[in-house]
């Protein structure tokens, strides 16, 4: 069936292409922090799992609504980890680091997140695609309070 949203074929395949890159690297700072959550130790504890636990949660939430976006615009959103692999800018964590080196990998994924959002943008805007442009604007808001909020526990 003819899709026709008002974007081109040509910009809806390039948006869903960036919105795929995000929701890969959603989906590994997902698990990351998800894996922190889980084998994080030391004093901060408390206060980082049940950090941790609220950032992976909203990345939850955060990726059926990435991959829904893309389905909106009619091409097949990347589900698997071979996918996901492939499209992620984040690397992996096995969750025996410090904590303090945890705070730091999610930083840096909180970051990479909102490159990978920021660098999908201009597709968006381009084609006058308000509902991607809202929610790549969206994501990074969250992304980049998380990071400030990571980076402040280093300080």
């Amino acid at each position: 069936m003819d899709i026709n949203l008002g974007i081109s074929n040509a910009d809806r395949e390039q948006i869903a292409a960036g919105l795929s890159n995000l929701l890969a690297d959603s989906y590994t700072l997902y698990l990351k922090t998800h894996n922190y959550h889980w084998n994080v130790e030391g004093p901060m504890f408390n206060t980082l799992h049940l950090m941790f636990e609220a950032q992976y949660t909203e990345l939850a939430t955060a990726v059926d609504e990435i991959a829904e976006r893309i389905r909106a615009l009619g091409v097949k959103a990347p589900g698997s980890y071979s996918e996901f692999a492939k499209l992620t800018s984040i690397d992996e964590a096995d969750g025996t680091e410090s904590a303090e080196d945890m705070i730091r990998q999610l930083t840096l994924g909180q970051e990479a997140v909102v490159r990978t959002a920021r660098a999908a943008f201009p597709a968006a805007d381009e084609a006058n695609d308000e509902p991607t442009a809202d929610l790549l604007t969206q994501r990074m808001q969250i992304h980049e309070k998380n990071a400030w909020m990571l980076r402040s526990m280093l300080a």
